[in-house]
């Protein structure tokens, strides 16, 4: 009799545990859709450090939604569009995400997004894709990123040249998403603001001999030519040939020519004061805040795209937390009011804080290692980009374009 006992209190225990298990093993999933293999694999571990951290933090400070455990799910996207499909597909469909990170590529982004993430109702926000053309997605307010699209350095680098007096411009640009996307803003622009594009020609990567696509340039006139390639590729090329041939006084370059690889066999006194653009980092508090959270948990937080990438990862923990629920729907309208005024700044890090604010219905303006974001209709962020000018053969930085 008592042995039975013994056994009955035994299963009453365990059904009284089976009923709360569920309650205890809750997670609210956040896809990590990462670029771990492909062009740039090199990039990608820091990347994830930077989203990783964010979701310890929130799991530091009392987790999500009543304490639930925030969980990160990786995939590989691959930096391609299939790749990027089929692992949105399984995020959205498999694992049944809430939301994702990423992806950082743009075919890979796009791909997830086409694939899978619109149809899923599946808010993404990449912390890396520049391509202007992500701007134009059929989204549903669905596709988001913390970085800003090549349209805005285009603009800056515009009103760059205009304010030094430059008012005739001949461009040529890489035949991709990046090149075309970039050297149709900086036409626009720099015919808004009173210039003149004499001349705005593609020519393809990875040849070695650009001299006729030079002749039609400088045909045109222009004594200033904007190059919008690669310093390790068509960019490189373009300039060497261009000084050979002499057709040219001043250059101008976007942030793919920023690199010191762009004047290997080129004479430097030819190239002194060209012009280049980047984008630079964000310089405030909460830039510091998060280069310190960065520094305590061991991970480079100067690492391109990772103060993005943190970003990216917290904003949508405030938006479901905002939210109220793991649901999908609804987190895209949360994520427009955590990322903007009105409302109590919350910094990296702050996760029991804003826990509070919004659990008493007070609204918050979330400010990150990347400075404002403030999404506008095309869930495009503003950010910050630096003038720089070549020094003795060497890219000085001027300083930030206001």
């Amino acid at each position: 009799m008592h042995h039975m006992n013994k056994v009955l209190s035994l299963a009453v225990a365990a059904s009284a545990l089976g009923a709360a298990a569920p309650a205890v093993a809750q997670e609210v999933k956040l896809g990590l859709l990462m670029d771990l293999t492909g062009a740039i694999e090199s990039l990608a571990p820091a990347i994830l450090d930077g989203a990783e951290l964010a979701i310890t933090h929130v799991n530091d400070q009392g987790g999500i939604l009543d304490g639930q455990t925030l969980a990160g799910v990786v995939a590989d996207s691959g930096c391609d569009a299939t790749m990027g499909g089929s692992a949105a597909d399984r995020l959205v469909n498999t694992e049944n995400v809430t939301a994702i990170v990423g992806g950082l590529c743009t075919p890979a982004t796009v791909g997830g997004a086409n694939t899978a993430a619109i149809a899923g109702n599946t808010v993404m926000v990449s912390p890396a894709t520049s391509a202007p053309s992500v701007s134009e997605l059929d989204d549903n307010d669905l596709v988001f990123r913390t970085t800003p699209s090549d349209a805005f350095q285009g603009a800056q680098l515009a009103s760059l040249l205009l304010s030094k007096g430059i008012e005739e411009l001949a461009i040529t640009y890489v035949n991709n998403d990046y090149g075309s996307g970039f050297a149709n803003t900086l036409a626009a622009e720099f015919e808004a603001g009173g210039g003149i594009v004499a001349a705005n020609l593609a020519h393809e990567d990875g040849r070695s001999d650009y001299r006729a696509e030079l002749g039609s340039l400088a045909s045109s006139g222009a004594q200033t030519l904007a190059i919008l390639g690669y310093a390790n590729g068509s960019g490189q090329t373009i300039l060497r040939q261009a000084i050979e041939a002499g057709n040219f006084t001043d250059f101008v370059g976007g942030d793919g020519m920023v690199g010191s690889d762009l004047f290997t066999g080129i004479d430097a006194s030819m190239v002194e004061g060209m012009i280049a653009t980047r984008a630079g980092a964000f310089d405030g508090d909460s830039a510091d805040v998060f280069m310190s959270l960065a520094e305590e948990a061991g991970i480079d937080g100067a690492s391109v795209y990772a103060p993005q990438a943190y970003d990216a990862a917290f904003l949508l923990a405030l938006a479901i937390e905002k939210n109220g629920s793991a649901d999908r729907e609804g987190v895209s309208a949360a994520l427009r009011e955590v990322a903007s005024a009105p409302g109590e700044t919350i910094m990296p890090g702050e996760w029991e804080k804003a826990v509070e604010l919004i659990a008493a219905g007070e609204d918050i303006n979330y400010v990150g290692a990347g400075g404002e974001l403030d999404f506008d209709d095309n869930g495009d962020v503003d950010g910050v980009i630096v003038e720089m000018t070549v020094e003795s053969g060497e890219f000085v930085e001027v300083g930030v374009i206001e």
